[in-house]
């Protein structure tokens, strides 16, 4: 059998171990992991001696911005920075223009992606008051799982109320399919943001104190008790803080499928780097005070924590830029920056390689229904797959960054571990960090090869729907 490709003499590392081996792709699927000698003959060789060889990050949480902003970011300059930065599957969220709501948005976000994409990616459907009624739809037109917006954020779409979220969370449970929350009490924010204006607070520290880490704390525990009332899954976005891992932790512990993920910039950066970066630093939820970090670090190392992933959110610099904080976007690129920061805290002893792996690629692919077509290099896997330097030092500036977005709090910051090649499926996508000619298209979404445990809907005889066609109790 000839294969299409061979990657020779790598370090190949899986979530339990890392191993001196050679991989074989054909057909875009992994064919064969073993010694140099047992590979088949190939059509292409790399030698990926010293180098090592990983899974391809897989980041469930970016806003690519398309349609609606394509100034700020589309799926081709979107999926080309993730490609830089070892990610071969993205998920992209649903507060574009229009709303990813109804299955007429969601159609018009498949087309522009299958046309653009250079990397593979999954679409969220939006949870809320108006799109209850459009899950069946939503999932009937291919979206990877759901987002609802518990607190406010870019785009302005409004929070349900808990009443609605109840209903919304009935109306996924039996689906199997995964909601994901931006986690924010949004009448304590916006009440305290209100006082703040009036009191002519408008530097950046403002934002943080409109943002409380109870805000975030009781919209995790309220989550959390609504996924065990009715059975449906849950996964809490950019964990920003301390407080919030003890209901997470409950819920898991009460068997709550509850998840959660944190970003790079609640690891390294803190109130600290506010006078640093001013405006580029907000973000929602907001970068918050240092002690939050090393506990977020325990809890991804101990399994709390389940993924790693950006919230890639690019705006233009002016945008960033003004002097009042309530009038700056929130968000900054981060799709392309992840690895190498996350590879450098690696470095320096934080985990290890075979922990980030599980963050990054291993634990998505499971939460989402992926694994093993993605997520890990073994036999059968789908071949996406970065072979990384571990070893090469350099620093991120703004200006090379390939998102459309140029501002972030990440320039000039020295990092180690960079991604050369990127393989979406079999193919180079980026290689010797150069992206490939016709690649844009080539991604594809992976909903369909999505497979969710079965659903474990509860307390159905008490759903909105069951009260309503159970005719009058006597």
């Amino acid at each position: 059998m000839l294969a299409d490709l061979v990657i020779k003499n790598g370090t190949v590392v899986s979530p339990e171990s890392v191993f001196g081996a050679s991989v074989a792709i054909r057909d875009g699927v992994i064919i064969a992991v073993g010694t140099a000698e047992s590979m088949p003959p190939a059509q292409e060789i790399i030698d990926a001696t010293g180098l090592h060889v990983l899974p391809g990050a897989i980041d469930d949480h970016v806003h690519f911005r398309d349609p609606g902003y394509p100034q700020k970011e589309d799926f081709a300059s979107g999926t080309a920075a993730a490609a830089f930065g070892g990610v071969t599957t993205v998920f992209d969220m649903p507060n574009t223009l229009p709303t990813v709501e109804n299955a007429h948005a969601l159609a018009e976000k498949h087309a522009i992606a299958a046309a653009k994409a250079h990397v593979d990616y999954g679409l969220y459907g939006v949870l809320g008051e108006t799109s209850i009624d459009n899950v069946a739809a939503l999932i009937e037109g291919g979206v990877i799982g759901f987002k609802l917006y518990m607190g406010n954020t870019f785009g302005r779409i409004p929070t349900p109320s808990t009443g609605a979220m109840l209903e919304a969370f009935e109306a996924v449970a039996p689906t199997g399919k995964r909601i994901s929350l931006h986690a924010e009490t949004n009448s304590v924010m916006e009440r305290r943001e209100a006082k703040l204006r009036k009191a002519g607070r408008i530097e950046p520290l403002a934002h943080l104190d409109s943002r409380p880490e109870v805000v975030a704390i009781e919209a995790v525990s309220r989550a959390a008790i609504l996924a065990e009332w009715t059975g449906a899954r849950i996964h809490i976005l950019h964990i920003s803080s301390a407080g919030e891992l003890r209901p997470l932790a409950e819920g898991k512990a009460r068997g709550v499928d509850i998840t959660g993920e944190t970003c790079p910039h609640y690891l390294f950066l803190s109130t600290d780097d506010y006078s640093r970066c001013g405006g580029i630093i907000r973000v929602n939820p907001p970068v918050r005070e240092a002690r939050n970090q090393g506990p977020i670090w325990a809890a991804l190392v101990d399994g709390a924590i389940d993924v790693i992933a950006t919230d890639h959110a690019p705006h233009a610099i002016e945008e960033k830029m003004r002097r009042d904080i309530w009038t700056v976007d929130c968000g900054f690129p981060g799709v392309e920056t992840q690895m190498p920061l996350m590879l450098t805290a690696i470095a320096q002893g934080r985990a290890s390689i075979c922990d980030y792996v599980r963050w990054s690629a291993a634990n998505p692919a499971r939460i989402w229904g992926l694994y093993p077509r993605k997520g890990v290099i073994q036999v059968g896997a789908d071949a996406d797959i970065v072979v990384v330097d571990l070893g090469r030092r350099w620093t991120i500036r703004d200006r090379d960054l390939h998102s459309r977005g140029k501002a972030s709090p990440w320039d000039g910051y020295d990092v180690q571990g960079l991604p050369l090649h990127t393989i979406v499926r079999g193919r180079f996508v980026l290689k010797d960090r150069v992206l490939q000619p016709g690649t844009c298209g080539w991604g594809r979404s992976v909903h369909s090869i999505q497979t969710m445990p079965p659903p474990k809907p509860a307390n159905v005889q008490q759903t909105t729907t069951a009260i309503l066609s159970s005719g009058t109790r006597t």
